[in-house]
């Protein structure tokens, strides 16, 4: 066995494990499952090292926690109840849920996080994460996770509940689907143009139940938060998890992070796919969904029709990270936003907020004209905050434009990059960043 990483903290050195003749998905599985390999299509037990919940999927699952009369859970240190879509809470029934959560963290003495941010930006931040972890959310972005070489799932709150108890689940050990990126992106190329331009090419059912496992040189040219934004959509086409082949930029990120010994698990070369797909970042312009589904996208230099717009929203668990708004204020400086374009910018965290402070970014957003919200989901799910009116358009750096998924039922989503939505925010319409140049 092989220690690699020698300048981590001693409480998380790298232990590096070698098994034949499987994808990373599969090795994670197997470790998880105590067995020495798996393949696709079997159904396993694994053992689970993290598993969380949100305010809107951790309610139903006490519900089902008390009906089977459960009285602990498997591991309290290892269960974890975020508030983030209904923070602060919009009216009664999110504010007993909300009361509800305390209760059952305090009673079971588990971890609650209220006020501080989203949760798939939180838990990576706050290191309950590591590489080769076995991960499972109450929230189906919790795929985000796979940006550190972990396999990282969502579930129902039935399944939730289950695993709160015994610290287990049930899967079908999915195939996996190799994309390869090469090349260098471009000055305004981000993680969402990159996965929107993904699940255009293979579709929002292109990948159903397998792992979309990401790799090749071009790697080394995705900072972690454009990882992060990968794997979490990249549930938007189907997958069971998102995972990025582990190296000097996920090591970096995760040092003084995580505090625990974490395993390192790398795809064989005679690893089995049920496809590769190629993407040469290079080549790569801005890219957006236009309504109403994820998989409907079009480089934005693409669209000749000028779609005027009334709101950008800038945050969400897919980009409310710290890059995320410092883009956007590079492009924001010294510019107006259009009158007409209410910009709602969330960040995605305490720290993420603290930081963008700290350095200026929030102060540029604010005199562009931008409006500085909580560390919440916000208008993203159709919560509070940025509800849209009945023929409204929005470009949003949000996951999903859904038909009524942000308000009105004849409201239209256009998501996009926070550069992307930075410029459309000045334009007054839908626009890329090449045209303020």
């Amino acid at each position: 066995m092989k220690l690699i990483g020698e300048d981590l903290s001693p409480e998380a050195l790298v232990e590096v494990v070698c098994v034949s003749g499987m994808t990373v998905a599969e090795k994670i599985l197997a470790a998880h499952a105590q067995r020495e390999e798996v393949k696709p299509g079997e159904f396993i037990q694994a053992n689970v090292d993290f598993v969380f919940g949100n305010d809107i999927s951790f309610p139903i699952a006490i519900e089902v926690f008390n009906e089977i009369g459960a009285e602990k859970v498997f591991n309290p240190n290892r269960v974890a109840i975020i508030i983030d879509h209904y923070y602060p809470p919009k009216d009664v029934t999110s504010a007993n849920n909300n009361k509800a959560l305390r209760h059952f963290a305090e009673k079971f003495n588990l971890t609650l996080i209220e006020g501080e941010g989203i949760e798939h930006v939180l838990i990576h931040e706050k290191g309950f994460v590591s590489p080769g972890d076995l991960v499972v959310g109450g929230d189906s972005h919790t795929t985000t996770y796979g940006a550190l070489a972990a396999f990282a799932t969502g579930v129902g709150s039935t399944d939730l509940a289950a695993t709160i108890v015994q610290g287990k689940i049930w899967l079908r050990v999915p195939e996996s689907v190799k994309v390869i990126l090469k090349g260098k992106p471009e000055k305004w190329i981000m993680g969402k143009d990159i996965i929107l331009y993904l699940i255009g090419k293979i579709g929002v059912s292109g990948a159903t139940y397998n792992v979309l496992e990401f790799s090749g040189e071009g790697l080394k040219y995705l900072h972690m938060d454009d990882r992060f934004t990968i794997s979490n959509m990249a549930v938007e086409a189907g997958v069971k998890a998102g995972i990025f082949a582990f190296d000097n930029v996920t090591k970096e990120y995760v040092t003084n992070r995580v505090n625990k010994t974490y395993k390192v698990y790398k795809s064989d070369e005679d690893a089995n796919y049920k496809r590769e797909v190629e993407i040469d970042l290079s080549e790569l312009r801005p890219v957006v969904a236009l309504p109403h589904s994820p998989e409907n996208t079009k480089f934005v230099d693409e669209i000749k029709e000028k779609i005027e717009i009334n709101q950008v929203v800038i945050g969400s668990c897919t980009n409310g990270r710290y890059r995320d708004l410092l883009i956007a204020s590079e492009i924001l400086e010294g510019r107006k936003i259009h009158p007409k374009v209410r910009t709602l910018i969330f960040p995605g965290s305490r720290e993420v907020y603290i930081e963008a402070l700290r350095n200026g970014i929030i102060e540029k957003l604010i005199e562009a004209g931008a409006s500085i919200g909580f560390q919440t989901c916000g208008p993203c799910f159709g919560g509070n905050m940025g509800i849209l009116a009945p023929g409204e358009v929005t470009v949003s750096t949000t996951n999903r434009n859904f038909l009524g998924r942000m308000g009105a039922k004849d409201a239209k989503i256009i998501l996009a990059s926070p550069a992307v939505a930075a410029a459309s925010a000045v334009c007054g319409h839908l626009a890329s960043p090449e045209d303020l140049e």
